[in-house]
Order: C-alpha cells, then structure tokens, then sequence
C-alpha cells in the first residue's frame, strides 16, 4: 500500500527542565519512540497506527489504530487508544491538523486498547458513538478494566476512566461531517458482542475495527463463528482502503480479508477435529492454527487465547 506519507508528529523535549511541547508537519515513514504520529491515508482520512505489543507485555496504552475523518464542518474519531494520556496525544496531533470541533468520537467496540482515551476528549459538545450493547458493557467492565489500567499504566491508568456512549447505534447509523458521511453498522456477535464498522463514503474507506486483523494474530473474545461471517459479509463489498483494528491499512482487500479468514478458518477446523478426538484444550493450544505460527506478529500468545476462548463454546456445538 502507498501513501503519500505526510505525517503530523508530536513530541516533547526539556529545556532547562521545562516541558516544551510543540507540532510539525514532515515526511516521514519511521516511527520513533517519543513521537506520536498521524497518516494521512486518504483525502481527509488519517490512520494512528499503534504498536504490536500484548497487553501484558509493554503496553503503553497505544497499541490500536486510531481514525480521524476531518469533514467540512466537523471531525470524527474512531477509537481513542488506551489511556487519556494517549487520547491527550490524539488530541494535540488533530488540532496540529484542523482547527474544526470533534463531533464524534465513535468507538468500535468494548476493548481497553481502544476506549480509554476517550477521557480526553470530554468537553461537553463531541458525541461518543458506538454499539447499542456498549455502553451497559463497558459499564459492567468498568470496575475490572480499570483495575487492568492502574496496574498496567500505574498513574496513567488511574487517570482514564470510562467513558460511555450517549449516542448509540442500533443497526445502522449515518453521521454528518459535512460534505462528508459516516455509515456505521452494528454488528452481531463476533470478535465482541459490540463491534461495529464505520464507512467514510467520500473515499470509500472502511474501518473495521478488531473484526479485522493485520499483520497481528487475530484475536476472537466473542464468536468464532460469527467474526467468520462477519468477514465474509464485509467480503461482499468493495472497499477502495480498509483499516484494520491492528496493522497496517491496504487496498488489498482479497490479501487483507484472505489471510484473516485462511487463518480463523483453520483455528475452527482443527478446535473442532480436536474435540472430536478427544484431545484436551491444553494440548489443543500448542497444535490449533500451527501452521500459521511465522505468518502472524505475537502468534503464540494471542493462539493459545483463542484456543482458550474457543474451545468451550464449541463442545457444545
């Protein structure tokens, strides 16, 4: 996938122990550590892509991709990382952007990675967007995703409380940015139970949320089954870019969804031939999907979780 690569990249030097912070725009294609960029990918689209780490091994509260669709009159946000520190971040690299107000900020489903940046962005006027099973999820998970924050984060964990919808999207929904439409659409039961994608129609970009994994192993909380058949509806259309909820964005759809479904696929076959011979759970995570081991980023880890997941709900198939 080519890019123009135009980038806006935040970061912070001391002088004389003050805190200067300051933007710039540049071209650049590397990552660096103290920086905090964003891609243009698209006319008026522009992707954060965060790190591949686990969630128990370095996380910083940025391992997502962030969305931001800048209309004429106002701007939209998809997913807002996983601290308020990041989402603060965030915030600063779109205002180096656009002076227009956020909206929206619309969250693709329940995970931490994705929602707890969304402290940054209270101010009274932008609208936070997402499932119609959210809110009430996130609410139920408040007590123990916070915890996870303090513990991972330390001082910025303790600092990103939950944020929950006020508009939420009951199948289908259509947001206004002016001269620019956002389609989001609920889905069922898949890689959560509050999963939605958001479709920007000027570019014929989709955003697909943690549906749709590159790169980095895909991960299943919800149902095998069902992240299946979600990505093979997504399949039925044609997108000009697709932004997965981890890696890199391609044009590329027949590769991108090809490799997620070749992998999901084979997790389901081989769950499935395991119970039926009546090999355990335990010895079914060293072996479900092996052949998939050097094809994805922290394969074993995320494997073995899935093998976790999986298993149980399928016995009783």
């Amino acid at each position: 996938m080519k890019h123009s690569w135009v980038v806006v990249m935040l970061s912070k030097i001391k002088l004389s122990c003050v805190g200067v912070t300051f933007a710039f725009v540049t071209i650049c294609s590397h990552v660096q550590a103290d920086t905090f960029e964003l891609t243009k990918v698209a006319e008026g689209v522009y992707v954060h892509h965060g790190q591949h780490l686990d969630i128990d091994d370095g996380y910083q509260g940025d391992i997502c991709n962030i969305g931001v669709v800048i209309g004429r009159e106002a701007i939209a946000v998809i997913d807002t990382g996983g601290s308020k520190h990041t989402g603060e971040q965030l915030l600063q690299a779109i205002k180096a952007i656009s002076p227009l107000p956020i909206r929206y900020v619309i969250n693709t489903h329940v995970h931490p990675d994705h929602t707890y940046g969304n402290a940054a962005f209270q101010n009274g006027t932008t609208h936070f967007v997402g499932h119609e099973k959210l809110a009430n999820t996130m609410l139920l998970r408040k007590e123990q995703y916070e915890k996870l924050n303090a513990r991972l984060l330390g001082e910025a964990g303790k600092v990103s409380n939950t944020v929950t919808p006020d508009t939420p999207v009951h199948n289908k929904l259509t947001l206004d940015l002016g001269d620019r439409q956002l389609q989001l659409q609920a889905q069922h039961v898949a890689h959560t139970h509050t999963d939605l994608i958001v479709l920007d129609t000027k570019t014929n970009t989709l955003f697909a949320g943690d549906l749709l994994f590159a790169q980095r192993t895909p991960v299943v909380e919800g149902d095998l089954k069902g992240l299946i058949a979600a990505l093979e509806q997504i399949n039925q259309s044609h997108y000009t870019l697709i932004v997965p909820g981890h890696g890199l964005e391609s044009n590329d759809q027949p590769t991108m969804l090809g490799n997620a479904l070749r992998y999901l696929n084979l997790l389901l076959a081989d769950i499935r031939t395991s119970i039926k011979k009546g090999i355990s759970m335990e010895q079914t995570m060293d072996t479900a999907a092996a052949s998939e081991r050097d094809k994805w980023q922290l394969f074993d880890i995320a494997n073995r979780r899935n093998v976790n997941v999986v298993y149980p709900q399928l016995e009783w198939e």
